[in-house]
């Protein structure tokens, strides 16, 4: 079955960045499943009305159309149930369902590939750090990846080009959108060193603000490890950083030019937090060693591109974060294809998670979260958030009373497991 349509016209109705699509491919088999299901009777797994009004929008034929005008445009399309899709995007939360690409798109299945982020403003000091050491490691076999915006972006893009090596742009428009103004005269020079533009918005989609922090999932996760230049204690880019280091990617952080400046808050920050310090491309490459986690994540899929053993979409292969909705997703469908009419002693109980006997002294909330955690094994905090609809603040502090108590225990990244 060829699914490209279906998941762009899944694309196209739930928009890039959220978790929805995923809680119904939790559900369904097939992704021609949860399409069919959507359009026919989508209103019995809870959609929401912007979500309804997409439905009602888009159909499978506009997907079709969107296929052929980026085929005759030199854009191409790679969706999640394709082999060459980027194995590193594959169980991050919210993984895209498409991926809208021009250039290179081989240059996304590198083995050693770098994101690098700061600030529009930078100064002299990390503009030439920056350069020189994208330089130096792009001529050694590395990726550099960035967001292509003004600043370190640029800087980090063409240090690579301009060595004749492939870069990874990570846009949060459409490809075909010239954004920034200031960037568009490096377009061609980036596609001729093999480089390639991405994006999870179809062509034509505007820069919208909404959606820079939902592609800095993306930028992160194709990176093995982060590198932040130049950053403000407000900097957009300590958000490509956190969502890094909970994705399980190392962090690197420039040494501040000047410690009492704010333009290095941000570096101050990441540095206090545990990210590594970066003085020359060596402190890099040393995270490659032979021998190393990352030489080994690197061998492991190097060994995936050559043998051709790509992972497909099986129920144990969909991402994680999305399969603890299953059963109650499970439930509500189930629920509205019965009769609307049933007996009091036939209803559903309002509480999903039920608690164990040695959790009967917790508060509700507290049982939910503990009871998700047995169930479930060790979780990152935004799956809970998820499951259990509770503002992050709110569940922090119940994790942390729970880890007080004794009940459960906090690890790297965000992740929480019981005792």
């Amino acid at each position: 079955m060829n699914s490209k349509k279906y998941w762009v016209w899944l694309s196209m109705v739930f928009g890039g960045g959220t978790y929805r699509l995923w809680q119904f491919m939790s559900v369904f088999e097939t992704v021609e499943e949860v399409c069919c299901e959507l359009i026919s009777t989508g209103r019995a797994v809870g959609l929401t009305e912007n979500e309804i009004h997409n439905i009602k929008s888009y159909n499978l034929k506009d997907a079709e159309t969107l296929i052929a005008e980026c085929d005759k445009r030199g854009i191409s399309i790679i969706t999640y149930a394709d082999s060459d899709y980027p194995s590193h995007l594959r169980f991050i939360p919210d993984p895209p369902p498409a991926l809208f690409c021009k250039g290179n798109t081989a240059c996304l299945s590198g083995t050693k590939t770098i994101t690098c982020v700061g600030t529009r403003k930078a100064g002299n000091y990390s503009i030439s750090a920056c350069s020189r050491i994208c330089s130096e490691l792009a001529k050694k076999g590395y990726i550099i990846t960035s967001g292509f915006a003004v600043g370190i972006d640029i800087t980090s893009h063409l240090a690579a080009a301009e060595a004749g090596y492939p870069t990874i742009c990570v846009l949060g428009c459409g490809v075909d959108v010239d954004y920034p103004k200031e960037n568009t005269q490096f377009r061609e020079k980036i596609i001729e060193s093999g480089g390639v533009f991405i994006s999870e918005y179809p062509p034509g989609t505007k820069p919208m603000r909404g959606n820079f922090p939902k592609r800095n999932r993306i930028l992160s996760a194709i990176g093995r490890a982060t590198v932040v230049f130049e950053a403000s204690a407000t900097s957009g880019s300590l958000i490509t950083a956190r969502l890094a280091a909970e994705q399980g990617r190392e962090v690197f952080v420039l040494p501040p030019a000047d410690i009492f400046s704010s333009a290095y808050g941000g570096n101050i920050i990441l540095m206090k937090e545990g990210a590594l310090p970066v003085t020359s491309e060596e402190d890099i490459t040393d995270f490659f060693r032979v021998g190393s986690p990352a030489d080994s994540e690197v061998k492991s899929d190097a060994y995936a591109c050559i043998t051709g053993e790509r992972l497909q979409i099986k129920p144990e292969n969909k991402p994680h974060f999305f399969s603890v909705a299953h059963s109650m997703l499970s439930e509500m469908a189930e629920k509205s294809r019965s009769d609307d009419s049933k007996s009091d002693n036939s209803k559903e109980e309002d509480v999903v998670y039920s608690a164990e006997d040695d959790f009967s002294e917790l508060e509700d909330v507290q049982k939910a979260i503990a009871g998700i955690l047995r169930r479930e094994g060790r979780l990152h905090a935004d799956v809970i958030c998820a499951e259990l609809d509770m503002d992050s603040a709110e569940l922090m502090m119940e994790l942390t009373e729970l880890e007080i108590r004794g009940i459960v225990k906090s690890c790297p990244g965000r992740i929480y497991e019981l005792l």
